[in-house]
């Protein structure tokens, strides 16, 4: 967050799922991360009388107006009251509906423009939270909180159903491409086909969800060892779990091939499935290192998939600060 005059920046991570997407429904673990895309705001305090406006692609919302994104305004406003109204700009620079926590990361990053705006140079944090969750439940009803968490974090979450989030501190960064596969079935959809299979065949139900299990557990393991081989062999697994109760799509199916052909460790869908978006692993290294082999593969995976058709990026996932770190690519990388 920075603040120039009157004026009041926020920003907030996009998010993805690294593992679990789905078994989480049944109280099993999963592992998201906040990415170093997302969103941006800025907010500046109204002249007196003047009614609080958000400006997003290219229109105007005041909070007194019935669309979602007006509503969302107007409830992220009232969680604390102010006399006086602000201005806000947003943007995103992750797609809407691409499983990437677009939403949650534009409630975040007003919430933080509009607090540091109108309460001072730092965001209440706590209160971020509580005004970018009710945003969010304008669009979703009742959110895990999940998008968010990654959202405010920026960093490794293990998520658990009843318990909420945890960070993970693995000393490293990760390095993805991140691709579009086309547009998802809807998410509500892909859970409601989950629990016809448990229905219908539960003993097949209970192995993928005691799969993921063992997968969530040793990918968290792998992380904090930086074993970057073990971590896209644990990714391609989770992929194998997910189509195999009809996740995956062809296109999807398409981009995992073009990314282990271009050298990625892993690779699988990430969020609910039915297309959205697919992620591959590049590789692991030291925090903040820059031009390391993992950046670039990652890298050329999303050149290959750009390539294809599939709109793509490179994007970093920080670890916390270890000085001592010392770079751990994958042989051959």
């Amino acid at each position: 967050m920075t603040t120039e005059a009157s004026s009041c920046e926020g920003t907030a991570s996009g998010k993805v799922i690294l593992f679990g997407e789905h078994a989480v429904v049944y109280a099993v673990p999963g592992i998201a991360a906040g990415i170093d895309r997302g969103a941006r705001a800025k907010a500046t305090r109204a002249a007196s009388g003047e009614r609080s406006s958000l400006l997003m692609s290219g229109r105007t919302l005041t909070p007194d107006e019935d669309s979602d994104h007006a509503r969302a305004f107007r409830a992220l406003l009232t969680v604390e009251p102010s006399c006086m109204g602000v201005h806000v700009e947003a943007s995103a620079d992750v797609p809407p509906g691409g499983g990437l926590g677009c939403s949650a990361a534009l409630g975040v990053a007003i919430a933080r423009a509009v607090e540091s705006a109108t309460f001072g140079d730092t965001p209440d944090e706590a209160r971020v939270l509580e005004r970018a969750l009710a945003w969010e439940r304008v669009f979703h009803g009742n959110p895990s909180g999940i998008d968010t968490a990654a959202a405010i974090a920026g960093t490794f979450l293990l998520y658990e159903r009843g318990a909420g989030t945890k960070p993970l501190t693995p000393p490293y960064d990760v390095w993805l491409a991140v691709g579009y596969s086309g547009a998802s079935a809807s998410t509500k959809q892909m859970v409601e086909g989950i629990a016809r299979i448990k229905d219908r065949n539960p003993d097949l139900f209970d192995k993928f969800l005691s799969g993921v299990r063992a997968i969530v557990e040793n990918a968290r393991l792998a992380l904090e060892a930086g074993d970057g081989r073990a971590l896209g062999q644990l990714m391609d697994m989770n992929q194998m779990l997910l189509a195999g109760v009809l996740l995956s799509t062809e296109a999807i199916e398409k981009m995992c091939a073009i990314a282990r052909s271009t050298g990625a460790l892993g690779a699988k869908l990430t969020g609910s499935g039915g297309g959205g978006s697919v992620i591959a692993l590049g590789g692991i290294c030291p925090r903040g290192e820059r031009r390391s082999a993992a950046e670039e593969l990652a890298v050329r995976i999303a050149a290959a998939w750009s390539d294809a058709g599939f709109a793509a990026f490179p994007t970093r996932i920080h670890g916390s600060h270890n000085d001592g770190a010392t770079s751990l690519e994958s042989p051959g990388q």
